[in-house]
C-alpha cells in the first residue's frame, strides 16, 4: 500500500523463464519434477554399475536421457545437452579424479533452465570442486563421498545461479514461432 501511495509501481515478481513457455504436452511442475528425478536416478543408476551389473549402464543412460528430454525448455536446448551430458556420465565411471567433468551437465542445466549469461559465473564452484576433491579422494572407493559432495556443490551452484537470474533486470524477449516439443 505504501508503494501505491508513493506513486512507485510495484516490482513484478520474478518468474522462472521456462514457466512461460508454451508446452505441447504435460504440466510444467510434472515435467520439471520428473525430469530432475530421472536425471538424478539415471546418473546414480549408471554409477552403480560394475562388471557384474552391466544392465545398469544401459538402464541408467536411458533414464538419464529421458530426464533431460522431458525438462520444460526449448527443444533445441534439451537436445543440445543430451550427448555431452551422457558422455560425461560415462567418463565419471573412471572415479573421483573425474568429478571435474560434472561441469558439463551443470552447464547443460544452466542452458536448459534459460539462465542469463551472468549466472554462468557459478560454474566456478563446480570447477573448484573438481580441483579440490581429487586431493582427498583418489581411489574408486572414495567415489560415493566425492559424488555426494559434488552433487551438493552442483545444487548450491544452481540455486545461486537462480538467485542471480532472479535479480537480473528483466530482458525483452522476441516472439518465437517455435513450440516446445
Amino acid at each position: 500500500m505504501a508503494e501505491a501511495a508513493s506513486g512507485i509501481p510495484p516490482q513484478p515478481r520474478w518468474i522462472e523463464p521456462t514457466r512461460s513457455l508454451p508446452l505441447t504436452w504435460g504440466r510444467y511442475e510434472d515435467r520439471y519434477l520428473w525430469g530432475l528425478v530421472l536425471i538424478l536416478a539415471g546418473g546414480i543408476g549408471l554409477q552403480a554399475s560394475n562388471t557384474y551389473t552391466n544392465f545398469f549402464l544401459l538402464q541408467g543412460a536411458t533414464v538419464f536421457v529421458v530426464g533431460w528430454s522431458i525438462m520444460p525448455s526449448r527443444g533445441w536446448r534439451r537436445i543440445l545437452v543430451i550427448a555431452p551430458a551422457t558422455g560425461q556420465l560415462w567418463i565419471l565411471l573412471t572415479g573421483p579424479l573425474s568429478v571435474w567433468t560434472l561441469v558439463v551437465p551443470y552447464l547443460g542445466w544452466l542452458l536448459v533452465r534459460h539462465r542469463p549469461l551472468r549466472s554462468y559465473l557459478t560454474v566456478l564452484f563446480p570447477i573448484a570442486n573438481g580441483i579440490v576433491l581429487p586431493n582427498f579422494f583418489v581411489e574408486y572407493s572414495g567415489m560415493l563421498p566425492a559424488l555426494v559432495i559434488s552433487l551438493a556443490v552442483l545444487a548450491g551452484s544452481a540455486w545461486v545461479a537462480r538467485l542471480l537470474a532472479s535479480t537480473a533486470p528483466p530482458r525483452r524477449t522476441l516472439p518465437s514461432s517455435s513450440q516446445d516439443g
